[in-house]
């Protein structure tokens, strides 16, 4: 018997405005209207003064570990740009700058990492789920949500945000898998930063992309700039159609890459090169934006520094919110977690000590004589 074919195929890169400024008119013209794209330049420059501020407040200790988002800011923010008010976006944790377009407020992305669990409680209106910080699990949630939608005959979908290193977990085959075989319409939004902590791309994916990751699944995959929000957008665009129209998911590689360390406990200057760094900072997606945005003439350095004063003030507000919201109850453990709360748990909450204890007082003796000894 012959030998042919079983599968041919490829996997599109797209990219319209690069690091030199050159823009693709036939790709790029009409995505983004110029009064949308001066708001998104200013958010993304809000932003990168939040990683600013949150590292200092992690260095004095008024927080604990941070990850900052500078160099992949227009990732999250393209999509959350392309995206409907009503489709769910489902984070990791590095995607402030779609999460604050969205409307999610400042305040409970620092109070999340100032280790108050009230960052996480998310008004519904703005279709964002908290922050995941276990590795890939996310988006077996934006799959049964996306899920769910579909079920009650809703357009809705979800976008999901992970790393590369997220697609060597299970949880993300299985996701894949599901949502290939029962027409699911979620993306799945790879932000490819290249480093998963201190292991490069080239150790945890050994094939050219790690999109074609999701061609084993039989979706359509694309492959873009992900320091070019018109590329960004241009995929989102593509996807969305995808997703809500045909019920099919999409599986989006964004290569870009994280400027700062993985987070505020790790030292990225042990496992990364100097001019790597170099090189990427001169593919930085808010330097990139601003030159095109003054070859356009639509902005200058007053407008600059105009701007900065108002990301400092944005944020310095931010933090004032975050630190003065009111000292949670102790009470709240046990309130919060029973619907009913059991008479058992209600004396552990009114006598702070033990079950046994609270409902026999004449052990406290025993207690005391036990912590004398």
């Amino acid at each position: 018997m012959p030998i042919t074919k079983a599968l041919e195929t490829h996997i599109d890169h797209i990219s319209i405005l690069d690091e030199h400024g050159s823009f693709d008119e036939a790709l790029g013209k009409d995505l983004i209207p110029d009064e949308d794209l001066l708001k998104l330049y200013q958010h993304m420059v809000v932003c990168r003064k939040l990683d600013e501020i949150a590292f200092k407040l992690q260095r004095s200790g008024r927080m604990g570990t941070f990850p900052q988002n500078m160099g992949q800011e227009a990732t999250s923010l393209g999509a959350a740009y392309m995206l409907d008010d009503t489709d769910w976006m489902v984070t990791c944790y590095r995607e402030n700058c779609g999460l604050f377009w969205r409307g999610l407020p400042m305040e409970k992305i620092l109070q999340h990492w100032m280790g108050d669990e009230r960052g996480n409680q998310i008004d519904r209106k703005h279709y964002c789920t908290p922050i995941a910080v276990p590795i890939g699990t996310q988006m077996l949630h934006a799959t049964g949500l996306a899920w769910g939608a579909k079920y009650r005959g809703e357009s809705q979908i979800a976008c999901t945000f992970f790393g590369d290193g997220a697609t060597s977990e299970g949880d993300f085959h299985e996701a894949m898998n599901f949502a290939a075989n029962l027409d699911i319409p979620v993306i799945f939004f790879c932000q490819n930063n290249q480093w998963a902590i201190s292991v490069p791309t080239s150790i945890q994916c050994s094939a050219p992309t790690v999109a074609q990751r999701g061609m084993a699944y039989g979706v359509e995959c694309l492959q873009c700039d992900g320091n070019d929000i018109f590329a960004v957008a241009w995929c989102m665009k593509k996807a969305i159609e995808s997703a809500r129209d045909h019920n099919r998911p999409v599986f989006i590689e964004a290569v870009t890459y994280r400027l700062g360390d993985h987070t505020t406990a790790d030292d990225a200057r042990r496992y990364r090169d100097e001019e790597e760094v170099a090189l990427w900072q001169s593919r930085d997606p808010l330097k990139r934006m601003r030159t095109f945005l003054e070859s356009k003439g639509l902005w200058n350095d007053a407008q600059q520094a105009e701007l900065d004063e108002h990301a400092e003030a944005t944020v310095t507000a931010a933090v004032e919110r975050a630190e003065s919201i009111e000292t949670p109850s102790r009470d709240d453990i046990f309130n919060w977690t029973f619907a009913d709360i059991p008479e058992q748990i209600a004396t552990q909450r009114d006598t702070m000590r033990t079950t046994s204890i609270g409902q026999d007082p004449s052990q406290i003796a025993s207690e005391q004589a036990t912590t004398q000894a």
